[in-house]
């Protein structure tokens, strides 16, 4: 299921597509010829567009797009679907979620490169959370039990990061590991301004725009505590959790059209056959989707989804409203899930 919520004043619109438009999707993206490729996702895992769910009436309206992630080696996909649909990417944003911030800025810087794609300006996103830290993290851990996956706030480990992990937890949120760089160290620098400044900037001349989040599970409670290990990771939403109060403000502030792309995104699988289909074609864009999408285990398409959804509304087959509230409580043992 695909839930929108309009900002803070109506609800959820509850979609559902089909699976394989968006592997078809994605592929197709892939596949094009990087090359030729001239040229917002916003929030954890998410962006801002205009009118996701509703095709344009005008098609010669331009697009807009500020995507915002937590990037990484194969982490490219959305950009490359935003472009290939026409969309005009503003500017590229990084998040604290799955590793600091400004490892995964390097990696949008490097992911970009690869492609001939640096005239896309790269955003440094806020390093902390508004109140959270590895420390308060791993508290609420010690009471409700350990994330199967915990981002950036997993304790530090100093042999893992020597060899190839992106960096966790420890005393230096804007230290960098070289090793993680898989897809090449990049050459070139993000910009001067910070990504809200940025964010701000762009939402003020082009208003009315919508918020596009790959988070926020809906009703997941029981897959994450009856399912397997692989239910309970992909269910625990680690991109709301790592900043509960913005989060929250997110999930509530006055955008037109509020889209969250969680559920839904978790029926979209990986497969080796699939990610060998992609590699048919050969550039380095699917050499690296292809040795490093799945390089632990086979998880969904999770901002891949989103941005089809974006980029081509007419995947999205069913929908229904209602309220979204969510939950900022460190005494819940759902925090911030959306219920």
């Amino acid at each position: 299921m695909l839930y929108q919520c309009l900002g803070s004043r109506t609800g959820i619109i509850v979609a559902c597509v089909d699976s394989w438009d968006i592997v078809t999707v994605v592929k197709a993206f892939i596949n094009t010829q990087f090359s030729t490729l001239a040229s917002v996702f916003l929030a954890l895992s998410g962006s801002i567009q205009a009118s996701p769910l509703n095709p344009r009436t005008n098609a010669t309206e331009k697009r807009y797009a500020i995507l915002d992630n937590d990037w990484s080696p194969a982490g490219f996909i959305p950009f490359l679907m935003a472009l290939d649909a026409g969309i005009e990417i503003l500017g590229i944003a990084s998040s604290t979620a799955n590793t600091w911030q400004k490892q995964g800025a390097y990696h949008a810087l490097a992911t970009l490169e690869v492609g001939n794609l640096s005239c896309i300006p790269v955003y440094y996103g806020a390093t902390h959370p508004i109140i959270n830290t590895p420390e308060l993290f791993q508290a609420w851990e010690s009471v409700h039990g350990v994330l199967p996956w915990e981002g950036a706030f997993k304790k530090f480990n100093a042999t893992a990061e020597a060899l190839f992990s992106d960096p966790t937890s420890g005393d230096d949120p804007n230290r960098i590991t070289p090793a993680a760089f898989v897809e090449g160290f990049p050459n070139i620098t993000a910009a001067g301004t910070n990504a809200a400044a940025f964010m701000i900037e762009q939402v003020r001349k082009y208003p009315g725009q919508e918020l596009v989040i790959m988070g926020g599970y809906v009703d997941v409670n029981l897959l994450q505590t009856s399912g397997d290990y692989l239910q309970a990771d992909i269910n625990s939403d680690i991109n709301l959790m790592i900043d509960p109060e913005g989060s929250k403000i997110a999930l509530t502030a006055d955008f037109p059209d509020i889209v969250i792309a969680g559920n839904v995104a978790n029926q979209v699988m990986s497969t080796q056959e699939f990610l060998d289909e992609v590699y048919e074609v050969k550039n380095p864009y699917s050499e690296l989707m292809h040795k490093y999408y799945a390089a632990e285990a086979f998880f969904p398409f999770w901002d891949e989804t989103a941005m089809a959804l974006l980029a081509d509304p007419t995947i999205n087959t069913n929908s229904s409203t209602g309220n979204l509230p969510s939950s900022d409580c460190d005494c819940s043992s759902s925090k911030t899930n959306v219920r």
